[in-house]
């Protein structure tokens, strides 16, 4: 086995000096091609629903289990899950580019991905910007520039007009739920806490650095949030236990809010909706409250 992977090592760092095709990931990584990509595995959400976004999604031939989204996704081959990455198959399906999620993918896996020489793009968003910054680099690696430069420019539109849309209205105070056991929430680095500013929300956590993290609910109470949101799953039960705290300013007006967690936890292209429907949630609080 061990020939084989120095051939595609060697082959990696040849095709990389001569590449025509280079773009700068979110590792901070140059990723070099010799020609746009033909055969992607897509190992997270957002980056298949990117690929699809800017007309790629001809060129994926396997994508992450959680991928379900456009609906041709689902009939792709599943290569890698909570269990990590299944390198039997993917290396079947000899691709030449394979998109992984940061925060998703070990180091030990992004070390074996580069030593059987293929190029891997690191995609980890914690700005709003950096969606359409992510499309517009996949869409030079897949060689469809255009394409992924009209998508792009279209989700940096969208986050435009709901900031001005909202601009200048009353502050309101949010808890950001992303997980109730153990109660997760996010920082001031995570791209929710950028929709929660564009729609005039103020993360109470939003001087914390780390991205996510968890948090008791002692905190929170002490916090006092005049809105909840929560990513949402089949099960509302999130919402039924913060009725337990019936001082809480969110609980006594009713202004606990459930967001689809597809559109909201994926940092890809229906983002846009996502952040609609938070801006919508805020609002409508702040309307509840006279201001």
């Amino acid at each position: 086995m061990l020939l084989p992977w120095l051939f595609l090592s060697l082959l990696f760092w040849v095709t990389a000096a001569f590449a025509d095709v280079r773009v700068r990931d979110d590792a901070n990584h140059i990723v070099a091609l010799g020609q746009p990509a033909t055969r992607v595995v897509s190992l997270a959400p957002h980056t298949t629903e990117m690929l699809f976004a800017i007309g790629a999604g001809r060129q994926v031939v396997a994508v992450s289990r959680y991928s379900n989204w456009p609906p041709a996704a689902r009939a792709l081959p599943r290569v890698s899950g909570a269990g990590g990455v299944d390198f039997e198959k993917l290396i079947a399906l000899h691709p030449d580019l394979v998109i992984a999620w940061g925060s998703g993918i070990s180091t030990s896996a992004r070390q074996r991905l580069r030593e059987l020489g293929i190029p891997v793009f690191i995609s980890e968003p914690h700005r709003l910007n950096d969606i359409p910054s992510t499309m517009r680099r996949l869409g030079v690696l897949t060689g469809h520039d255009r394409r992924a430069g009209i998508a792009a420019g279209r989700v940096r539109s969208s986050f435009a007009r709901l900031r001005s849309r909202y601009r200048g209205k009353a502050r309101v105070r949010v808890f950001y739920e992303i997980w109730p056991h153990p109660l997760m929430t996010i920082g001031g680095h995570h791209f929710i806490n950028d929709v929660l500013r564009l729609c005039g929300g103020e993360n109470i956590f939003a001087g914390r650095s780390a991205t996510d993290f968890s948090v008791g609910v002692e905190a929170v109470l002490a916090a006092r949030p005049q809105v909840i949101l929560g990513g949402s799953t089949a099960s509302r039960d999130w919402i039924r236990e913060w009725r337990r705290w019936p001082d809480l300013p969110a609980v006594a007006r009713g202004q606990i809010y459930a967001i689809p967690a597809n559109l909201i936890h994926r940092p890809g292209p229906r983002l846009v909706q996502g952040a609609a429907l938070v801006c919508a949630d805020i609002d409508r609080a702040r309307r509840a409250a006279g201001r």
